[in-house]
């Protein structure tokens, strides 16, 4: 017979470790996930259907270079309404961009034309829109591409 008074776990020391054992293991709460945004499908726009995505009335912010439309909702207080290149939003800012003009004859005045060729911009200022473009590109989710009204990929009209 063994000597229970010896034992180093009386029956009290084992009942509180038994306790912590099942505080430690016991199964968590499950964190509440909160609802995130709606989810961003690709599409293509014309210039008419980007420029309702100009920041105002609680939409989001796009805008296109070199025919990729960015979502630049996270830059609202630079690209939306107010900020210093809100000219841009809902529109084509490729040759802005290229120009580093924030002017407003810089953009395309024609929404129902076609979309800007770039023609008359010289190396140097391509090469800025390049740069812009890979700047949008690490930092921006695409989510369209820009054509011209009539184009193949075009959306047809009330869709």
């Amino acid at each position: 017979m063994t000597d229970e008074s010896n034992h180093p776990l009386s029956p009290p020391t084992y009942a509180l470790l038994i306790v912590l054992i099942y505080l430690r293991l016991r199964p968590k709460v499950p964190p509440v996930l909160t609802k995130g945004p709606p989810p961003i499908v690709f599409r293509t726009f014309t210039p008419p259907t980007l420029k309702p995505y100009n920041g105002e009335n609680n939409m989001p912010v796009y805008l296109a270079v070199n025919g990729k439309v960015f979502d630049v909702s996270n830059g609202r207080n630079f690209y939306g309404p107010g900020g210093p290149y809100e000219n841009f939003a809902g529109r084509d800012a490729s040759r802005g961009l290229a120009c580093g003009s924030f002017d407003e004859d810089m953009l395309t005045k024609d929404l129902e034309g076609p979309i800007d060729d770039l023609k008359g911009l010289g190396e140097e200022e391509m090469e800025a829109m390049r740069g812009w473009e890979e700047r949008f590109d690490d930092k921006y989710l695409v989510v369209g591409k820009l054509v011209a009204i009539g184009h193949p990929e075009a959306p047809k009209e009330g869709s």
